[in-house]
């Protein structure tokens, strides 16, 4: 899979969830060792996997990230300058004669099959739909680094931060939108974040849809939760539901909660920032 083109961005939650689900059993690769194996040539292979890499591993075991490691929908793009980037192309991939490829998505679907053919051993940064699921991924991710410690320490510092979100004065019903007119309803981790503010979720349906406009003419949020990935996504020549009149009218007539695109670009412990503006919106 390419990397997301400038349009392709303004989907970035909705390509997130689609594309960085673990790869089938039989086309992981080796997974590192479950012990303290601490490889010193690693090379990331998308922004998701980016994150996990910059978090928990020392500069200079870092052979390589992702071109988009910097881009503004990149959590932690502050750190990535220095840092070589190669593109996820097998053959870029390889001449760097790494130790320990990472992934969420990078490469394709039969990326790990082929590094394992190669010999190089492949850690899958899986897909997390839950904070649950999150604070077991980052622990997994860490173990995979041979950085167990240093994973512990973030699920701490994210339990905590979860323990001392103020209690909501209300449930308002709330929309998540987009710049590219999507939003998304239960099974979702947005959903789960609005869910951990306190706050309702307005769309019913599951999964990833385009914002339901009749809806909003007839029975409007309470609140609007709006992520933004940046000026690119105000580009004149793309059509979405925002530039209905009724979508519009949401962002001028409720209450916004502004959501940077980074902080729900990919499933990690940086949702917290999320949660915790949503929640604020909804403390007494």
């Amino acid at each position: 899979m390419r990397t997301p083109a400038i349009g392709i961005i303004l989907l970035c939650p909705l390509l997130w969830l689609a594309a960085c689900d673990v790869a089938p059993e039989s086309e992981q690769g080796p997974a590192p060792s479950s012990g303290e194996t601490r490889a010193a040539r690693i090379v990331s292979l998308d922004y998701c996997a980016d994150q996990y890499v910059l978090k928990l591993v020392d500069r200079e075991r870092i052979l390589a990230l992702s071109p988009d490691a910097g881009r503004a929908f990149s959590y932690l793009r502050d750190l990535a300058p220095g840092i070589p980037a190669v593109r996820p192309a097998a053959e870029d991939v390889l001449v760097l004669n790494p130790d320990l490829v990472v992934r969420s998505y990078g490469g394709g679907p039969n990326a790990a099959a082929f590094y394992a053919r190669a010999g190089v051993p492949v850690l899958n940064v899986g897909y997390a739909a839950t904070i649950a699921e999150i604070l077991t991924l980052t622990e997994t991710v860490a173990a995979g680094l041979g950085e167990s410690d240093r994973g512990r320490e973030v699920v701490a510092e994210t339990r905590e931060r979860l323990a001392a979100l103020p209690k909501p004065r209300d449930t308002a019903r709330t929309l998540y939108m987009t710049p590219g007119g999507v939003t998304t309803g239960p099974g979702s981790l947005i959903h789960e974040m609005l869910l951990a503010a306190g706050l309702e979720n307005y769309q019913k349906l599951p999964g990833w849809r385009s914002i339901p406009l009749e809806s909003l003419a007839h029975e409007p949020p309470e609140r609007v939760a709006y992520a933004s990935f940046g000026t690119s996504a105000a580009h004149r020549d793309l059509w979405s539901a925002m530039r209905h009149p009724v979508a519009r009218q949401q962002l001028a007539d409720r209450e916004v909660v502004s959501l940077q695109g980074a902080w729900t670009a990919c499933g990690g412990w940086f949702a917290l920032d999320a949660i915790e503006a949503l929640s604020r919106s909804a403390a007494p």
